[in-house]
């Protein structure tokens, strides 16, 4: 077949000494104690280069006519050595690859020399993916969560909508700030989003007034008792709302609440007078 495509010879001759090497690499790297210690038979895959599991992994990662799928068939193994990811990591040929330089940078045993710098290069929707993926080390999730928020205001409305929706929550909560109401709703709707997250952006002084009224009028947010008390202490808070959740609060935990209030003037007067009667009123009920 060969002499009649010569073209492929070549990639014949690859794919079988990876396919030597991945096999030497698993018989050695199997439990049975005796597979290492036995002779290689006849018609056995074993090659004279690759005497153990290390060195078959290694020389595939530096093969320079490696492929994008055996390089990820390769990049399967969780257990690869750490020698043969930093060879796959030099691989020109291969890294240019999207894809390669994804499950590198997902693989748990990649030295963080290699994957945090090359955290950086990904492309947006891939440092998602990494952020939510459970096997890769916390150290690099917040790499690639410091990676997109510092790019959130390069990216297009679409773009940061999908984020919103899908993105981890210190993502979402980066996105409580935007300038775009549909992309805060969505965030809002994140279920990756903590109600720590919300309080922190609620008690930011540059918190945009499209983002504090999304929260008073939140089926999730609004009845949160923590929240509710963060809304009565940030300027931009509706009047009709605070009124509201400073009934939902005892007297004297609401004047207490306002005394350190950023609420204008004539909210605060007003809360502060509708708290008095309220106060009045159950005095004289006998409460």
């Amino acid at each position: 077949m060969f002499s009649v495509y010569p073209g492929l010879a070549p990639w014949a001759a690859f794919w079988r000494r990876f396919a030597a090497r991945l096999a030497c690499a698993d018989k050695l790297m199997s439990h049975d104690p005796n597979t290492a210690r036995t002779a290689p038979e006849a018609g056995d895959a074993r090659t004279p280069e690759s005497g153990s599991a290390s060195d078959a992994f290694t020389a595939t990662a530096s093969d320079p006519a490696l492929t994008e799928d055996l390089a990820l068939a390769l990049l399967k193994h969780s257990d690869l050595p750490t020698q043969a990811l930093d060879r796959l990591s030099r691989n020109r040929g291969i890294m240019k690859s999207r894809k390669i330089k994804l499950a590198l940078v997902e693989h748990p045993r990649t030295p963080r020399h290699i994957s945090v710098p090359m955290v950086r290069h990904l492309f947006t929707f891939d440092l998602m993916q990494v952020a939510l993926t459970p096997i890769v080390p916390a150290d690099i999730k917040m790499a690639a969560e410091e990676s997109l928020i510092n790019r959130l205001e390069r990216l297009s409305q679409g773009e940061r909508l999908t984020l919103a929706h899908r993105a981890s929550g210190r993502v979402a909560a980066a996105l409580l700030l935007d300038p775009e109401p549909r992309v805060i709703h969505a965030a809002l709707e994140n279920s990756r989003l903590t109600e720590a997250a919300v309080i922190k952006a609620l008690m930011r002084r540059d918190a945009s007034a499209a983002f504090v009224s999304a929260v008073c009028h939140h089926s999730r947010w609004s009845p949160r008792r923590e929240v509710r008390i963060t809304l009565l202490r940030n300027e931009k808070t509706p009047l009709s709302r605070a009124l509201e959740f400073s009934r939902s609060l005892p007297p004297v935990m609401v004047r207490e609440i306002l005394h350190g209030s950023h609420l204008p003037d004539a909210t605060r007067k007003g809360l502060l007078k509708d708290v008095a009667e309220r106060s009045g009123n159950s005095a004289g009920s006998g409460f």
